[in-house]
């Protein structure tokens, strides 16, 4: 049985390769879910990858994820820095949460740099561009092979 991997993505992520390429860079989200399905399939991983601007939409994907005893790699967005609705589903799950986010969250604005979800996140990534989400999902591989 594959182990199961929910990639979720928060608001405005559905404009990566267009909103401010010095921040985001110029890779897609569609960019980014064929390399997590490449990461995550050769890591044995059945991938769910979805994006909304909608944070019930995101926690309702957070609550499929603890039916289906998923891991989870989120990049919460704008819902990092105030969406408890987002923070109280994911304490919900047994599995890890990793947090992944495109830029340096720490080095930006004082509004952009505390995450109210890294506080049930095993591991956060932060400043790796896309490429951070490959971290995330190998680090998820590891926390589920270690369980």
């Amino acid at each position: 049985m594959a182990r199961k991997l929910f990639v979720l993505n928060g608001s405005n992520l559905n404009m990566l390769g267009l909103r401010e390429p010095e921040l985001y860079g110029t890779a897609t989200l569609e960019d980014v879910r064929t390399e997590c399905g490449r990461v995550a399939e050769a890591l044995g991983f059945e991938l769910f990858f979805a994006q909304s601007n909608a944070e019930h939409e995101v926690v309702e994907w957070v609550h499929d994820a603890f039916r289906q005893n998923a891991t989870v790699v989120i990049n919460p967005a704008g819902f990092s820095f105030g969406s408890v609705p987002l923070l109280d589903a994911l304490h919900m799950l047994a599995t890890p949460v990793i947090e992944v986010h495109i830029t340096n969250i720490h080095a930006r604005d004082v509004l952009h740099q505390q995450s109210i979800i890294s506080s049930v996140a095993r591991v956060v990534i932060a400043g790796a561009g896309v490429f951070g989400y490959e971290l995330a999902i190998r680090a998820a591989d590891r926390l589920t092979a270690e369980a």
